[in-house]
Parts: C-alpha cells; sequence; structure tokens
C-alpha cells in the first residue's frame, strides 16, 4: 500500500466533502462507516467473504446533478453505486429500508383510495427476551403464532403488513418484535372494538404462554394516511448501534438471521404488496425522475477510510 506525501494528506482534506455538497446525502458517511466496523468484524470469523464484500461496498458513488421537477432545484442524484447486498452491511439495510419505503408510499394511497372507509392499526407484538443463541428458534415460535393469530376469528385484521426487529438488550439477550400495520373493517371501531387487555390476552393464547406479553395498539386516526406509519414499519431489522457494538453478539446473530425472512404481507394487501417480501433489485431509487437528463453533469465521491467521508474524486 503507497503511502500518503504530507501535501497530498492535506489536499485530500482540502477536498469537498458530499456531506457538505449535499445534506440530504449526509447519511452516507455514517452507514459507511459502520460497515467498515462490521467488516472488521467478519474479517476473521467463517462469514470473512461477507466482510471483504462489505470492505468494497459502494466505495465509489457516482451522482447526476440534475433538475429536479417537484421544486426546480439542482440536486445529486444517486446515478450508479456497486453495493454488496450483505445482509448486515448497514450500507445495504439502510438503503433497502428506503426502496421499500418507497413502495409502500407509493402503494398504501392506492388502498386507502379502494377501501376508503377501512382503518387501521400499528400492532407491536413482543415476547420476553431471549438468549442470542435462542434467536432463530424464538422467532419461529412468534411467526407459528401470529399465523394462529391471524386465523382466530377474533382478529379483526383483513390485511397486514409485519416486519420483524431485532435490539439487543444491556444483558446481552436478544430483544425481538413484530411490528405490525393492520387494515380492519370500519366496525372494528364500533362493537367490534378490542381493548388492550384483549390483545394482550389474544397474543397470550397464541404465544401459549404463561405471562401476558407486552402489546402496544394504536389507531390510525380517521383521516391520517397509514402511509405515515412506514418509517416505523419498515426501518432497519437492527439498529446500526446494535450492529456494531458487541462482535460476538453480531457475528451469532448473523448465524441466527440466516435467510430469515424480515418483512411479510398477508390478506387482501398481499397482492398489493407482495414486493415487499422480496429483496429490492434496485438500491438506487432509478424511479425518481429529474429533467434534463440530456444535459446532465456527474460528481464522483470516493470513500476516504481515514477521514471517514466522502470526498470528490479528483
Amino acid at each position: 500500500m503507497s503511502e500518503i506525501e504530507p501535501s497530498d494528506a492535506a489536499s485530500i482534506s482540502d477536498t469537498p466533502n458530499l456531506s457538505d455538497l449535499s445534506q440530504r446525502d449526509k447519511p452516507w458517511d455514517k452507514h459507511r462507516a459502520n460497515a467498515d466496523k462490521v467488516s472488521v468484524y467478519y474479517a476473521d470469523s467463517e462469514f470473512k467473504d461477507y466482510g471483504d464484500r462489505i470492505h468494497y461496498c459502494s466505495e465509489f458513488l457516482d451522482f447526476r446533478l440534475a433538475l429536479s421537477e417537484s421544486d426546480g432545484v439542482m440536486k445529486l442524484k444517486l446515478d450508479s453505486a456497486r453495493f454488496c447486498r450483505v445482509r448486515h452491511c448497514p450500507v445495504c439495510q439502510w438503503r433497502r429500508s428506503l426502496m421499500w419505503k418507497a413502495k409502500a408510499y407509493k402503494i398504501l394511497p392506492k388502498i386507502v383510495n379502494e377501501y376508503p372507509t377501512y382503518r387501521w392499526l400499528f400492532v407491536t407484538l413482543t415476547v420476553r427476551n431471549c438468549q442470542i443463541t435462542e434467536l432463530r428458534s424464538t422467532l419461529n415460535w412468534m411467526h407459528e403464532s401470529f399465523k394462529r393469530l391471524t386465523k382466530l376469528k377474533d382478529f379483526p385484521a383483513i390485511g397486514w403488513i409485519k416486519s420483524i426487529e431485532v435490539t439487543r438488550s444491556k444483558d446481552g439477550s436478544a430483544h425481538p418484535h413484530f411490528h405490525c400495520l393492520l387494515m380492519v373493517q370500519p366496525s372494528y371501531f364500533g362493537k367490534n372494538y378490542m381493548k388492550q387487555s384483549e390483545w394482550v390476552e389474544l397474543w397470550r393464547r397464541c404465544l401459549r404462554i404463561d405471562y401476558n406479553p407486552v402489546l402496544d395498539v394504536q389507531a390510525i386516526k380517521k383521516g391520517i394516511s397509514p402511509a405515515t406509519l412506514v418509517p416505523e414499519l419498515l426501518k432497519y431489522c437492527t439498529k446500526e448501534s446494535d450492529l456494531t457494538g458487541d462482535r460476538e453478539w453480531f457475528l451469532e446473530l448473523t448465524r441466527q438471521m440466516h435467510k430469515a425472512r424480515t418483512v411479510a404481507t398477508g390478506g387482501v394487501l398481499k397482492d398489493y404488496l407482495r414486493e415487499l417480501e422480496q429483496e429490492p433489485e434496485d438500491l438506487i431509487g432509478k424511479g425518481d425522475e429529474l429533467e434534463n437528463e440530456a444535459d446532465e453533469q456527474h460528481l464522483y465521491f470516493e470513500w476516504k477510510r481515514k477521514h471517514k467521508k466522502y470526498k470528490l474524486a479528483q
């Protein structure tokens, strides 16, 4: 590896950062820095190949500069990048979430138009914490319990989206839980209304446990779009501070989550939102149209590990 001369180092320091040129692209630095940490965690493990792939993920970003249709302002739009697509790569997890959210934002208004009188609930289903080594079996149990829940006569939803989130507790245990967006008939808020305690009892029966699980139910006010819950519903599966907090915990998380599906849909929403169950083909966001593409200019940015910044390529 060639050494950088002092004059070269000063030149790099003076090179414009992506975050300085585009405020909305500031998250790139944080996610890519965390990706470096994750790559190092994988380096001396059975997942060395993941580490290599993450190391080279999104090292170079190609942005085009074009006029935005919405506000007439010149903006940077990602045009090309090489992504590793490793599940726990912080960059790819972030990009995957953005693509899922974009699809949900586009499709949910159509569903609301076709079911104008139906209402929405946001439900969080939990169980007691488990050891990280027991995460896969715990998630399998929770999935089976959720299937039982949807088949009950008392279950009010005619369609749902369910996502997994796993957080790390201070004692190192794992806290798996489901975030669910449920579409219910208008009559739910009349004679069919279920109190919080009734939801708890229903989930407890489906889990077949002897304690009351923690559960939260929020009704989306009439006239408010369910899209307001998309950021919480389709965020990361595991937050980056947990991915980078403890190497052994992270490696075991990788083993436990291997090939696990983190987003599922059901009922009448399945045909609308089936794509959310699949890995997005596009992690760039080519669908966002910008004008003046014929006269577009490109700016290229390179990840500089020493500075933990994306800098304009020279």
